[in-house]
Parts: C-alpha cells; sequence; structure tokens
C-alpha cells in the first residue's frame, strides 16, 4: 500500500472464543468428529426453549408497522421510562430516560465506549477479563490491557489491594472495570467488595464501566448489587442487555445507564460522546426495544428468570462436585451467569499430553498449539480426542493456565458425560507430569 493503513492496536484484537470454532470446524469436517459445543455463551444454541408467552408478545409487535421503522437515537422513549423507572425503584439514584442510550447489542456499546477515549487514557481491566472489554480496551490504547487480579483460591474475588497499587502508581487509569456477574468465572461479588472499589475509584477521581449483562442470572445463595445500589457520587456506566436474560442473543440489543454525568464536566462530555457516536449510526434495531416493557413488566417474567436461576444452580453444582477432586486444578462453583472456570496449577503442568490416536489429527493439533500457552495444547488436545470445544483461558487476558466451560447443556445425560470426560481428561493430561519433578 502507499500508505501504512492498519492501526498499532489492530494487533491486540483477538476473539478464542469464536476463532476455534474454525479449527472445530475443520475437525468435523476432516476427521469426522462430532462436536459438542462448549465455547460461546449461547443458551438458544444448547436448547433454550423460549417460552411461548414471550414470542408471543414479539409476533404481536411484528404487527405493528412501527417495528420496522428508525427509532430515537436513545431508544424508545417508553423503553427508557420503563428502565429508569425499574433502576431508581431498586437502586439509590435518580436517572432519567435521557442516561439510557440503546446500542446494537453490548458488543457495539464496548467498542464505542473504549474507541471514544483519549488514546492516553486506560481502563483497567480484571484478569481474567472477557475478551470483547480486554481486545477493545487494549486495541483503543495500541498497548497490551491493564489488568487488576481476580483470585481463583478466594472464589475469583478482585483482589482489590492490588487493584488500588496498580492505580496509584499509573496515572494513565482513568477507569475501572467490573464485570458481575463475571465472565469467565461465573463469580458474583458481594457489596463489600463492590463498595472497596467505589472508594478506590472516589480517591482517585476514576469513572466505573460495570458489565451487568447477567445482573439477573444469579444462584446458589447469591444476591446481585447492581453499581447504581453502591455508585454513590463516582461516575460510572452500567451496561445491560437482553442477550442472555430473556435470551435472545440474536436481537442485538443492549443499552448503558450513565450514573452521575452531573458530578464530572469532563464525564459529561465524554457521556455526550457516546450519544453523538449513536446519532452518526441514526438508531438501533427498533422491534427488540418495542417489547422489552411488555416482557419485562410481565407477571410471569420473574418466575421464569427463577426457573432458569435453578437450572443453573442444579448444573454449577453438579459440575462442581464432578471436577472438585481432580488433582492439579483450581475449580470454584458458579455464582452467576452461565460459565465456570478452571484452572491448572503450575507444578502439574511440564510435558502434558492427551493421546490422540489418529496421527494426522495429532500432527495437525501439534502444529496450532506450538508456541502457544499450555492451556491452549489441553484445549485442543481435548477437541481432537473428544469433540469438545471448551476456550483457553489464557484467552481472557490471563497468565493463569485454565480453560472456561459453559453450563448450558439442557440434556442431564449428556451434560454428565461433558464433565464426566473433561474430568477424565484433565487426569490424564495433567498426570503426564512426573510427581518427582514438582516443586
Amino acid at each position: 500500500m502507499r500508505s501504512k493503513i492498519v492501526d498499532i492496536g489492530a494487533e491486540e484484537l483477538s476473539y478464542e472464543i469464536r476463532e476455534i470454532v474454525d479449527v472445530a470446524k475443520k475437525i468435523e469436517r476432516d476427521f469426522n468428529i462430532e462436536i459438542t459445543w462448549e465455547n460461546i455463551g449461547d443458551p438458544v444454541a444448547k436448547g433454550e426453549k423460549i417460552p411461548d408467552w414471550i414470542k408471543e408478545i414479539i409476533i404481536e409487535a411484528i404487527k405493528d408497522d412501527r417495528s420496522f421503522a428508525y427509532c430515537p437515537t436513545r431508544g424508545l422513549l417508553e423503553t427508557r421510562e420503563f428502565l429508569a423507572d425499574y433502576i431508581n425503584k431498586r437502586a439509590n439514584v435518580n436517572i432519567t430516560a435521557e442516561d439510557i442510550i440503546f446500542f446494537n447489542g453490548l458488543g457495539d456499546a464496548i467498542s464505542k465506549i473504549y474507541s471514544l477515549l483519549k488514546r492516553e487514557v486506560r481502563v483497567i481491566n480484571p484478569s481474567p477479563s472477557y475478551s470483547t472489554h480486554s481486545s477493545a480496551e487494549a486495541s483503543h490504547a495500541g498497548a497490551p490491557p491493564l489488568t487488576y487480579c481476580l483470585d481463583p483460591n478466594n472464589n475469583w474475588y478482585p483482589d482489590t489491594d492490588d487493584l488500588y497499587k496498580r492505580i496509584k502508581y499509573n496515572p494513565s487509569i482513568a477507569g475501572i472495570l467490573i464485570i458481575n456477574p463475571d465472565n469467565p468465572t461465573g463469580a458474583v461479588y458481594s457489596k463489600k467488595i463492590l463498595d472497596e472499589i467505589v472508594d478506590i475509584a472516589n480517591e482517585f477521581d476514576l469513572f466505573i464501566i460495570c458489565d451487568e449483562i447477567y445482573c439477573n442470572l444469579v444462584y446458589n445463595g447469591k444476591k446481585p448489587t447492581l453499581l447504581a445500589e453502591i455508585i454513590d457520587d463516582v461516575c460510572g456506566i452500567s451496561l445491560k442487555g437482553i442477550s442472555k436474560e430473556i435470551p435472545w442473543p440474536g436481537a442485538r440489543c443492549g443499552w448503558v445507564e450513565i450514573y452521575n454525568k452531573e458530578k464530572d464536566e469532563e464525564f459529561k462530555r465524554y457521556a455526550e460522546s457516546l450519544y453523538r457516536s449513536k446519532l452518526i449510526e441514526v438508531c438501533s434495531t427498533t422491534l427488540p426495544q418495542m417489547v422489552i416493557p411488555k416482557i419485562l413488566g410481565d407477571r410471569r417474567y420473574k418466575s421464569y428468570l427463577k426457573e432458569r436461576n435453578k437450572f443453573y444452580e442444579k448444573r454449577s453444582n453438579r459440575a462442581y462436585d464432578i471436577l472438585k477432586n481432580v488433582e492439579g486444578i483450581i475449580a470454584n462453583k458458579a455464582y452467576g451467569a452461565f460459565y465456570m472456570a478452571v484452572v491448572f496449577k503450575d507444578e502439574y503442568l511440564k510435558n502434558n499430553m492427551i493421546e490422540i490416536k489418529n496421527e494426522r489429527l495429532k500432527n495437525y493439533i501439534d502444529k496450532l498449539v506450538k508456541n502457544n500457552p499450555i492451556d491452549k495444547k489441553f484445549v485442543y488436545y481435548l477437541l481432537a480426542s473428544t469433540g469438545i470445544c471448551v476456550v483457553p483461558l489464557t484467552s481472557f487476558c490471563t497468565n493463569l493456565n485454565g480453560f472456561r466451560i459453559t453450563l448450558l447443556e439442557k440434556d442431564d445425560n449428556k451434560f454428565d458425560w461433558i464433565f464426566n470426560t473433561v474430568a477424565e481428561k484433565l487426569e490424564e493430561f495433567l498426570s503426564t507430569c512426573d510427581k518427582n519433578e514438582r516443586p
């Protein structure tokens, strides 16, 4: 090319959750291995049945010609008023419809949130972190992500001391990302932990981004604490949507709630830039917005969520029971969302292998994992030997080796097969490290 056209941040864009699909498809096609998809959090693809009453609401909305039209740039006024009223009744904020902006899914919102920051301004991410956040933030900055630790030895809770020190000694950090409930770990944070993070943000005059897409998918005795409930006078943005909750991922419908923008003139300007970025695009999809008040406001919705949470609780506990006694891993119960993250203990990682009987397939996999983190080796060996497709934990912006797996499988017998098979392959993989070689 006449000029260099690729931005320095382009190299930071990565999404292993879907990148592994091409490999799995090749294995399925060329080696006739049936793939069990545990890589992506799509409840519908895993057999979730949408209730007829939700479908009927959507069908009625489609009959309305307005569902085919543009909507206001911020989103439908009646829907934003409904959401503002809902959050004001639940929390200690007083937002209006003007503080809510709709996007074409949270991926769209996340991209805008980071791209509109000054390049030298950083948002510190949790580690592990959801790839869309960490990649978008790093791409915006043209540098690797800045992170704070989530502790697998403490239920994946944030290490707030680590967060404090990283912020104190890096003045480029202007914002803190929280994902609660967390993807990829399934952790749910207490009010105490969230209050500590808000106090840090307040001390250093930072804003908070809180991804709350799973805020109503919480179980195992935990209760969700929303950012709006603890934000105080700190500037913040909450990200919410319908892709996981209704669930309707194909709708590509998410929104941001902006808190305390009047408290800081610079943050107010930033919030307005989010609106202007949507103004250029005209608006987000109309139909999903039209049905949100009718679905979320329906008397059947709470019982529907309760039923789903009961199912995920059952799955979380069963998965934990199967994996908890596998030597060489750290496995925590999930308390929210529908994922489980497993960590390999370092002392068990050396010359690890899983048998792949097909030599041609083994050679193909060996080439893929050469010079890659050892958890990618496990994931690709698991895929080749069983057809089970999970995601390496190192692809979630962490140095911890392990993997993320979903809790979505609807069939009880297949779910047990998946996790028992994973446990068996973990034992094979980790047992190849000679105990005499462990520190």
